[in-house]
């Protein structure tokens, strides 16, 4: 891996230095892991003119959930505690004999952006803007391989779960079972916290857990995520507690399941992002349902859960092979419940089959 990680950085090297910028700061913790291997809390990297730096307040740990340095990469622990790795990676810049550094606006404070400015007055800063987040847009196979095994983690997760007996069991309890079989089946952790909403709550876009008890007849919405190696997948599904399915259960869950389709099925390399949003708000909104369709249609994931590109009604720009996506269209209605279902894809050209599905829990309507 280290040649890889070498390469992401001389390419975020040359667009520093096509910007006029000699070095360049980089202190977003899934930035810097994508670049150096590793993101030790408060970490910072350095691309200097003589020599890139891992800067970090401690010895960093071979704890999965924060990587691996690259080897080939030099790591510079501050000399004693309360120092920002920031501030003297600029620092360090200076002494590199560097006369401009691009920093990431968008993440410092501007305390930290003062304190850099305070400790390298000659240096002139640069906003590198979210150049690292678009070289990290499009994943390499072993990205994807990370993303796919965080996948079949969660999917493990979740079809044991629902083997259990569910009727009784509050929100709260289900969320935080899955989330402990996540680890127990080789998780970092969860990829963001689990989602587990019962009755009418079902359907709702990031639910978090109550103490409300599965009763027969409801709708069970459950979304959750893997963490492996740092990637992040996410899959959502929903069903239906100890009983046939209701009519109007029926009726509901065919039409998300509709737009899902209709989502999958449009993402291709050079769709743009506003038209994988439309083909699934289109199956919702013809039903009457527009008034309460979410923002976005579905999000890019990778080192954090809500990446770049965004699918969503206003969204500019066009998918490229190799980006992974969720695809999560849902619709709630108040007081009743409702569904919400969620899939992880790899964005393929059709010669290779087209979109790849990672999540691949079934999304027949079951009754549990």
């Amino acid at each position: 891996m280290s040649e890889v990680y070498a390469a992401r950085r001389t390419r975020l090297r040359e667009r520093c230095n096509a910007g006029g910028s000699a070095a360049a700061l980089v202190s977003r913790g899934a930035n810097v892991r994508y670049l150096a291997g590793a993101a030790p809390k408060g970490a910072a990297l350095l691309l200097g003119r003589r020599e890139d730096l891992l800067v970090c307040a401690g010895p960093p740990n071979d704890r999965p959930a924060e990587g691996r340095p690259d080897e080939a990469l030099r790591v510079h622990v501050l000399p004693g505690p309360g120092g920002d790795p920031a501030v003297a990676a600029a620092d360090l810049a200076t002494a590199q004999g560097a006369d401009s550094l691009a920093v990431e606006e968008h993440h410092l404070t501007v305390a930290r952006h003062r304190a850099i400015g305070s400790v390298a007055p000659r240096l002139r800063l640069a906003d590198l803007g979210g150049a690292v987040e678009q070289l990290r847009v499009v994943k390499d196979e072993e990205e994807i391989s990370c993303l796919r095994i965080g996948a079949e983690i969660a999917d493990q997760a979740l079809g044991e779960l629902l083997e259990s007996i569910l009727v009784g069991r509050t929100e709260r309890h289900l969320a935080l079972e899955l989330e402990r079989r996540l680890v127990d089946h080789g998780a970092d952790g969860p990829a963001f916290p689990t989602s587990v909403g019962t009755g009418p709550h079902a359907g709702r876009r990031g639910h978090r857990p109550t103490d409300r008890r599965v009763e027969e007849g409801d709708f069970l919405s459950v979304c959750l995520g893997a963490t492996y190696r740092g990637y992040r997948c996410e899959i959502g599904r929903t069903f239906v507690i100890g009983t046939s399915p209701a009519d109007w259960q029926i009726e509901l869950y065919d039409l998300v399941f509709a737009a899902q389709r209709a989502g999958r099925e449009a993402l291709a390399p050079g769709a743009s992002f506003r038209d994988v949003d439309r083909a699934a708000r289109q199956v919702l909104d013809s039903a009457g349902h527009g008034e309460r369709l979410q923002t976005l249609t579905g999000h890019g994931v990778g080192l954090e859960i809500d990446e770049d590109p965004q699918l969503a009604p206003s969204a500019m720009g066009k998918l490229d092979a190799c980006v992974p996506v969720t695809v999560e269209p849902g619709v709630h209605l108040p007081g009743r419940g409702g569904v919400r279902i969620d899939d992880t894809l790899v964005v393929r050209p059709e010669a290779d089959g087209g979109p790849e599905l990672l999540t691949i829990t079934t999304k027949e309507l079951l009754a549990l």
